[in-house]
C-alpha cells in the first residue's frame, strides 16, 4: 500500500534537510570530509576494485616476484609474484566486512544487554554488569586471542573473539544512557499514565538511546578492524594465502629490511587509513549528535 501523499512529502522534505545538513558539516569540517572520503575509497577499492582490476589476488606468478611497484602492479609483487594491489584490495574488503559485522552484531547484542539492564535493575542489572565486568577484566586482544585459538584459527572465529570482546563497550554504555533517561520527568509521567515498561521502552528510550549507540558503533568499526590486523599478524586471523591485511603485514616484515618494503608498508598503510578515518569520525558525530555541541545550530 502506497504511503498517504503528505506521509511521502513529509518523508522527503527530512531527507532533504538532512542531506543538507550532511553536506554543510562536510563542507565546514575539513577533518571530517576527509575521513569520510579515506573511508569511502577504502569501500570503493573493497567493492569495486576487484572487478576493475585484472589481477587476481592469489595469482601467482614466480618469474615475476618482488617486482618493485609500477604501472602494471601499482604496490609491487609479493615473494610469489602476487600482485599486491589486488590483494590489499580483496584485504580491504575482509577488514571492512569483518568490522561491519562486529559493529552490527555488538551493538545489537550490547545494546540489548545494556537496554534490559538499565531497564530492570535490581539483581538483573547487578548479573548482567558482573557479567560483563568479567569480560572486562582480560585485555581484549588476549581474550579475542583465547577465543580464536579455543575455536580454530580463521576469519568466522576472529570476528566471533572480537564480537565478545566488543560487548561490554557497548553494554555498559547503552546501561548507563538508560539509567539517565529512565530518571527523566517525561518518563515518570509515562509511567503515571499506565504505559507499560515495554512501550516505554521501544517508544521512550531506545530513540533517546540511538545517537550514544552510533557514535560508540565507529569507535568499535575502527577498533575491530585494528584487532583483526592484530590477529592476523600473530597468525590467528584469515588462513594463508587469504589476503588479509594483518597477515600481509607479517609476510612482508622479513622483506622490509631487504629492500621489499611495499609488501607490508601498503596494508600498513590501509590499517592506518582506516583506523584513523573511523576515530575521526566517531569524534565528529559526538560533537555532531550533542545538542549542545559546536554543530547543534547547522
Amino acid at each position: 500500500m502506497a504511503a498517504p501523499a503528505g506521509v511521502a512529502d513529509g518523508w522527503a522534505s527530512y531527507a532533504r534537510r538532512g542531506t543538507g545538513r550532511a553536506l554543510s558539516l562536510l563542507a565546514r569540517d575539513r577533518a571530517l570530509a576527509a575521513a569520510v572520503g579515506v573511508l569511502g575509497l577504502l569501500v570503493a577499492l573493497a567493492i569495486f576494485g576487484p572487478l576493475l582490476w585484472d589481477q587476481s589476488a592469489l595469482g601467482i606468478n614466480v618469474g615475476a616476484s618482488l617486482e618493485a611497484p609500477s604501472w602494471a602492479h601499482p604496490m609491487g609483487t609479493d615473494s610469489v609474484g602476487r600482485d599486491v594491489f589486488a590483494r590489499f584490495n580483496e584485504g580491504a574488503r575482509i577488514s571492512l566486512s569483518v568490522g561491519a559485522i562486529v559493529v552490527l552484531a555488538g551493538g545489537f547484542l550490547g545494546s540489548l544487554i545494556g537496554i534490559f539492564a538499565g531497564a530492570s535493575g535490581g539483581w538483573v542489572d547487578a548479573t548482567l554488569m558482573r557479567v560483563m565486568d568479567a569480560i572486562l577484566a582480560f585485555p581484549p586482544l588476549i581474550l579475542a586471542m583465547a577465543v580464536t585459538v579455543g575455536l580454530g584459527p580463521g576469519l568466522d572465529t576472529a570476528a566471533l573473539g572480537i564480537t565478545l570482546t566488543s560487548l561490554p563497550y557497548y553494554a555498559r554504555l547503552i546501561r548507563s544512557e538508560v539509567l539517565r533517561i529512565r530518571s527523566l520527568p517525561f518518563i515518570e509521567a509515562a509511567y503515571a499514565l499506565g504505559a507499560r515498561r515495554v512501550r516505554v521502552i521501544v517508544r521512550h528510550i531506545v530513540p533517546h538511546v540511538v545517537s550514544t549507540l552510533l557514535i560508540q558503533s565507529a569507535a568499535v568499526f575502527g577498533y575491530a578492524i585494528l584487532t583483526l590486523a592484530a590477529l592476523g599478524f600473530v597468525g590467528l586471523g584469515a588462513r594463508i594465502p587469504t589476503p588479509e591485511w594483518g597477515a600481509m603485514i607479517t609476510d612482508g616484515l622479513q622483506y622490509f629490511l631487504t629492500g621489499q618494503w611495499w609488501i607490508g608498508l601498503f596494508p600498513g598503510f590501509g590499517v592506518l587509513l582506516a583506523v584513523t578515518a573511523a576515530s575521526v569520525i566517531a569524534d565528529r558525530a559526538r560533537d555532531i549528535l550533542d545538542p549542545r555541541g559546536q554543530y547543534a545550530h547547522v
